[in-house]
């Protein structure tokens, strides 16, 4: 879930951000329905420069009985201190982690790499796969492959990396460059952007290689219902929690 304002948003691209409803309603249905994880992100807390809406974190923490991750403004290891004791299972860092990489480090090294995700929203251009922040709004000078194995080194536990050519479009995940991820990385790889059809989630599994898929849109707009979702990927042979 992107949440901009206090209301869950969608766009394409990283644009055209549409209204999808309340978060706390959302989430609340999500876990009913048989989600394995929940992620929230608040996708204006770096540019506004300010932390994530805490209160608004917490009210969906108690609506919840599956993990539940939160990015956003996240740029101290006191700041994740205070996300866990809410009741957060796992924290998501992105462009702070690319302003601080020692953030990284500093967080793994106090809590433990199994609550830690490093995001990375990445676009394709000039023939490499180019790493960008705040939002997608700003591009670096980092390449994807080298960042996320400097994550991993630092001591990310998951990396949740979000094809921003792909994000809203529907057309399928990046899955071949999530099959490269797959191959110089150790740790579990979780792909956004992309998703459209159920075959989608099959590719990113045997293509992708990917060891989670996130979507939005499909869900919010109850175009894929979950547990369907779920059948189709067993019957596919995904390992899957039913």
């Amino acid at each position: 879930m992107d949440i901009l304002g206090g209301r869950t948003v969608k766009g394409v691209n990283f644009v055209g951000l549409k209204d999808a409803g309340d978060p706390v309603v959302l989430a609340s249905m999500y876990s009913e329905k048989g989600a394995d994880e929940l992620v929230f992100l608040d996708i204006s807390a770096t540019e506004e420069q300010r932390d994530a809406f805490e209160p608004l974190v917490y009210e969906v923490a108690k609506t919840l009985s599956i993990p539940f991750t939160v990015g956003g403004g996240i740029r101290s290891v006191e700041k994740v201190g205070r996300l866990l004791h809410q009741g957060v299972d796992k924290v998501s860092v992105n462009s702070s982690a690319v302003m601080n990489p020692e953030l990284v480090s500093q967080i793994s090294n106090v809590y433990g790499s199994q609550c830690l995700v490093v995001a990375i929203d990445a676009r394709f251009e000039n023939g490499d796969w180019w790493v960008y922040t705040t939002g997608g709004k700003k591009k670096t000078n980092l390449k994807l492959l080298s960042w996320a194995k400097e994550c991993e080194e630092r001591g990310a536990g998951e990396i949740l990396f979000t094809s921003m050519d792909h994000d809203g479009t529907k057309a399928g995940f990046a899955n071949d460059v999530l099959s490269e991820l797959s191959q110089c990385l150790s740790i579990p790889i979780i792909a956004s952007g992309g998703a459209g059809t159920i075959q989608d989630f099959i590719n990113v599994f045997s293509n992708g290689k990917a060891d989670a898929a996130l979507a939005a849109s499909v869900f919010h707009f109850e175009e894929i219902e979950i547990q369907q979702l779920k059948q189709e990927l067993a019957s596919a042979h995904i390992p899957v929690r039913l």
